[in-house]
């Protein structure tokens, strides 16, 4: 029995149930499962796909976004690309109030459909996306600066599959409880007290988006999807330099929702006008009950404090560690972590930042290495890796924004530099602004240094006096500031145990002796979390139960049977 009423099965819900069915196993069993092929290949998707897809996307460029949504008067152009081609697309401009109004409108009908029927349509809904996957990844690559492999996996692929995972969780927790129960309790010699008890989902209200410029789709369809099935409606207010993904996004979303015979409205862009802060009018506004915020620590800090009318979650900034004491594959390590710190150059929430390192070095499978000959090789992955600039773009991608770039200015004033930051020119696209990684030395004291997070493609290595003081440091800076990953290099039982005591005790997710093909700055749906809302880095995991629960209510009614 469904919470909320009795249904008759949905025919976009009879449609997608097994995969639905598939979805609610993943999330129990954690095992590997995907829904959305992740390669590009045409093999997969077909020998058009690829080309059908990119068209779609330069069709948007220069022109106006075709979304027709209410109290939208004028129009916005704010994208600029990190690749350096020419965006200019106008969106439509809708007043806070205006769309907040049309939003709530729309629950009440959205409400009384059911899950069943909302879990079918936003199902229907991840099926539309998935058909214009190579659309999405264009408008994620050329607005996040992420090379296009990485756009199509981790903005398309991935990102559908984090938004099934969050309606799996949701469904599953609508549906904890039944729509109907009968209650008799013995009253003595009279007649049992029998009630009849109807048990409703009742969503908490208008839910408010906020997108991030880094990763457009993958940040924000936990939540967009998250409220959505559990009956909110939702306003999308994307990044003013990464609005298409969004844009696109809701497109098909409204095309999905009024061909199933809702009201569209129920899920609307709201872009925002240079200097409106319209996030902010939006996340203030009394009918928003649910806010979802990927960012900077300072606004997701400001959210939490003065939304109070809703129910914040938030993914900001911490210090991703790594802790090295030993490894019995030297060379394996140096590569995992130079090809982690160099993806997307590194502008990756989950990239290391701080790699603590005995100053005394460490044992290896080559014999003992000095801190400086470790540092060495992990700077060497990094530059073999953007050797080749033809090769190499295709990792760093370009940098997303003005603020990366004056933060590898301010970073060459600190410390002694291990590896410097070069410049590169994008083979095909010229105007593309690119930067390799940079490592830096620092000693243990220089916490005023690394004590706090620099975004982009720097990290530090950090001397300490042994594998227990960096230990001591990481639950320290994490503790203090958070972080959303952890490692640790150990061929000793004693210490990855220890390690995870410090990790289970602050509240980081961990990884021990990476070598492989498994990266520390990525994570698996249905199976890894991401965040785990136990330390200052994120109030909330991405996905689990807490996570979707509190986007509703269950309202009894009982009457006398």
């Amino acid at each position: 029995m469904m919470a909320g009423m009795t249904e008759t099965p949905h025919p976009l819900y009879d449609r997608h149930a097994d995969t639905l069915h598939r979805a609610l196993t993943a999330i129990a069993e954690r095992g590997y499962w995907s829904a959305y092929p992740e390669s590009p290949s045409p093999r997969v998707y077909g020998e058009t796909a690829a080309a059908d897809g990119k068209a779609a996307f330069e069709a948007y460029l220069g022109g106006d976004f075709p979304l027709d949504q209410p109290g939208a008067a004028d129009r916005v152009a704010t994208e600029t690309s990190p690749f350096g081609v020419a965006l200019d697309v106008r969106y439509p401009h809708p007043g806070a109030d205006e769309a907040v109004a049309a939003a709530s409108a729309a629950l009440p009908a959205w409400r009384d459909a059911g899950p069943q029927a909302r879990v079918g349509v936003c199902l229907e809904i991840l099926d539309r996306l998935h058909k214009h996957i190579f659309e999405l990844a264009n408008a994620v690559q050329f607005t996040s600066g992420q090379a296009f492999v990485m756009a199509f996996q981790a903005g398309g692929a991935h990102a559908l599959d984090r938004a099934l995972e969050a309606l799996a969780y949701g469904y599953a927790e609508m549906t904890r409880h039944p729509a109907t129960a009968g209650w008799e309790k013995a009253a003595g010699k009279g007649d049992p007290l029998r009630m009849t008890k109807t048990f409703h989902v009742v969503p908490r209200g208008v839910a408010l988006v906020i997108g991030c410029n880094t990763f457009p789709t993958w940040n924000s369809y936990p939540g967009l999807f998250a409220s959505l099935v559990t009956g909110n409606p939702v306003v999308v207010k994307p990044h003013p330099r990464a609005v298409l993904p969004l844009a696109i996004t809701v497109r098909y979303a409204r095309e999905v929702l009024a061909e199933a015979g809702f009201d569209p409205d129920l899920v609307l862009l709201a872009p925002e006008a240079p200097g409106e802060k319209l996030a902010s009018t939006l996340a203030l506004h009394p009918a928003v009950k649910i806010v979802d915020f990927t960012g900077s620590t300072e606004y997701g800090d400001w959210l939490e404090a003065n939304a109070r009318q809703a129910a914040v979650y938030t993914e900001k900034a911490g210090l991703n560690t790594v802790v090295i004491d030993s490894t019995d594959d030297f060379a394996g390590m140096c590569r995992n972590l130079g090809f982690t710190l160099t993806l997307y150059s590194g502008q990756m929430c989950t990239t290391s930042q701080n790699i603590l390192i005995p100053a005394a070095g460490i044992t290896t499978d080559q014999g003992h290495k000095s801190f400086d000959e470790v540092a060495a090789g992990i700077a060497a992955t990094i530059g073999k890796l953007t050797a080749d600039p033809a090769r190499g773009v295709e990792l760093t991608g370009a940098i997303v924004n003005d603020g990366v770039l004056e933060r590898l200015d301010e970073v060459t004033k600190v410390g002694q530099p291990v590896l410097e930051s070069r410049t590169v020119a994008h083979p095909s696209l010229p105007d593309a602004v690119i930067r390799t990684p940079t490592i830096v030395k620092l000693a243990a004291t220089d916490t005023e240094v690394y004590g706090r997070e620099w975004f982009g493609p720097i990290s530090f290595v950090i001397a300490t006096d042994s594998t227990a003081h960096s230990i001591e440091i990481m639950r320290t800076t994490v503790g203090g500031c958070g972080a959303l990953t952890a490692a640790v290099y150990s061929t000793d039982e004693a210490v990855l145990d220890a390690v995870e005591a410090a990790a289970i005790d602050v509240g980081v997710h961990l990884s021990a002796n990476l070598t492989g093909g498994v990266f520390v700055n990525q994570s698996a749906a249905f199976s890894d979390f991401h965040g785990s809302g136990a330390n200052p880095a994120a109030n909330a995991a991405l996905t689990d139960g807490a996570y979707v629960a509190n986007r509703f209510r269950i309202v009894q009614s009982r009457r006398p049977a």
